[in-house]
Order: C-alpha cells, then sequence, then structure tokens
C-alpha cells in the first residue's frame, strides 16, 4: 500500500460518521451488515450514509457484494493495518518519539 492510499484512508476515516461506520463494520465481521442496517443502528439518513460509504469505498476502508436487492459492507481490515503501520513507522518510531506523559 503505497503513501497515497494510506493518506486516503486516514482522511476518509477522520469523520465521526465514517468511523461509526467502521466500528458497526468491524463488529460484523466478514458477512458485514446490508446499507439499510447501518442506517438504522446508527440513526444515519440513508442519503447521508451513501455518501460517506462511497468515500470510504473510494478509500478502500470498506468492500460491498450485491446479494439480491441489497448490498452488503464489510470493513477493508487490510486497509486499516496499513494506515496502522504507517503512522506507527513514520509516526511513532526512532529517536523524535515523544514518551507518554506521566
Amino acid at each position: 500500500m503505497d503513501e497515497d492510499t494510506r493518506m486516503l484512508a486516514l482522511s476518509a476515516i477522520a469523520h465521526r460518521s465514517r468511523l461509526a461506520v467502521f466500528r458497526i463494520l468491524v463488529t460484523a465481521g466478514p458477512r458485514g451488515l446490508p446499507a439499510g442496517e447501518i442506517s438504522a443502528r446508527l440513526g444515519i439518513v440513508s442519503s447521508s450514509l451513501s455518501f460517506h460509504l462511497k468515500d470510504m469505498l473510494r478509500a478502500n476502508l470498506v468492500s460491498g457484494r450485491r446479494e439480491g436487492t441489497f448490498i452488503y459492507y464489510s470493513a477493508a481490515l487490510d486497509t486499516i493495518h496499513g494506515v496502522i503501520d504507517f503512522l506507527t513507522e513514520t509516526c511513532l518510531a526512532g529517536p523524535a518519539r515523544v514518551p507518554p506523559a506521566q
């Protein structure tokens, strides 16, 4: 995963609603959830959810698959692990690392 891809994912997840969607999809597991259920659980209107899911799809934070008339969304854990690795490598390593406050 290149740096631009990681930055796109980091940017996309840095929003309250998208973070909530990602959290609920992580707990749902690989089977995922249909958009309607995500909307109902989080209280996000479908038009707003669609906007957020589109942004998350573009950033490869989620994947979608069609089953009949439903689209099931799943968290893309490999992408978020890439973001965590990126942050660890670039921000938390080496002599510039600031120790946690006591």
